[in-house]
């Protein structure tokens, strides 16, 4: 039984009941087994990007953020170029912005950090592949002793609300912020149009985890040097932005001028005519959307 409230917690100070350790002990389930996933055709991906070449590029400044397009069938690689920095990655269907990245399905699909292979998933109702992963040159940092590891789907991305909720401070360069300011430009329609099609990032070269204690999402100082890439596949027509984040290598602080930061360079790459064969964008979820009120 509960007996009492703990001063300092707020929580109950509970008794183990006698099967405790029997029920610790249950052996966990995967929520959802990907096996039967589609699965991306590497092999035609890599030798349609032997021969592709370079169309454009952006540079995304320290503390800001950039847009770019890519089309259906186009690689694009985010890299480093000055010194190490981590980015805060949106993307939606260039066409449709309502179609956009979701950061908790793909995370459930693929797990909290993604790599070479991995998909980026497109929200509901379309819940299709909007970018592949076909190069990651941190692919060797795997897990550490810590369990962090690089290129997360946990994080939200650093932002003004939290900032001042924990600190009270008004700052204007934090990845949302940022995000926001760069689709507003892109769209050219005003930040409030703009911020609600802002939503939770990929976190490219960031090194986090969770701590065993606490269960805390932590943040260590990112592996990323120049020369650093990862690299996606276009599956439909996408439309970018990518924040510079201002906490750098987010080893200490984010959310402030404090950290030492560097552009990101965003590289765009098409293949030769007819280097695809025929592949197709992948189709919209096959869902009636019915939702059990059939007439």
């Amino acid at each position: 039984m509960c007996k009492e409230l703990h001063s300092s917690s707020g929580k109950d100070i509970c008794d183990a009941p006698e099967d405790a350790q029997a029920r610790r002990a249950i052996s966990p389930v995967i929520c959802y087994p990907n096996e039967t996933l589609p699965q991306p055709d590497l092999t035609l991906y890599q030798q349609a990007r032997d021969g592709a070449e370079k169309i454009n590029e952006v540079i995304v400044p320290p503390r800001e953020a950039a847009t770019f397009r890519v089309n259906a069938g186009q690689f694009f690689r985010i890299k480093s170029i000055e010194g190490p920095q981590v980015g805060d990655f949106n993307l939606w269907n260039a066409a449709d912005l309502s179609e956009r990245f979701y950061s908790g399905k793909t995370r459930a699909l693929h797990g909290t950090h993604l790599s070479t292979g991995h998909r980026m998933w497109s929200s509901f109702p379309s819940l299709r592949p909007m970018a592949t992963i076909v190069g990651d040159s941190l692919a060797w940092y795997g897990k550490d002793e810590y369990g962090g590891s690089v290129h997360d789907v946990i994080g939200t991305r650093c932002d003004p609300y939290t900032h001042q909720l924990l600190s009270g401070g008004q700052y204007h360069h934090c990845c949302h912020s940022n995000l926001t300011r760069a689709l507003a430009k892109e769209l050219g329609v005003t930040p409030a149009e703009a911020e609600p099609h802002v939503h939770d990032v990929l976190n490219v070269f960031m090194c986090t985890g969770f701590t065993k204690d606490t269960g805390q999402y932590f943040m260590k100082a990112s592996p990323v040097r120049p020369g650093d890439y990862l690299e996606f596949f276009a599956e439909i027509d996408l439309l970018g932005a990518l924040s510079a984040c201002p906490g750098g290598d987010c080893s200490t602080v984010h959310s402030s001028d404090a950290a030492q930061c560097h552009p990101l360079l965003v590289e765009i790459f098409a293949p030769k005519p007819g280097a695809l064969g025929t592949w197709t964008s992948p189709p919209q979820n096959a869902y009636d959307k019915s939702h059990g009120c059939h007439t």
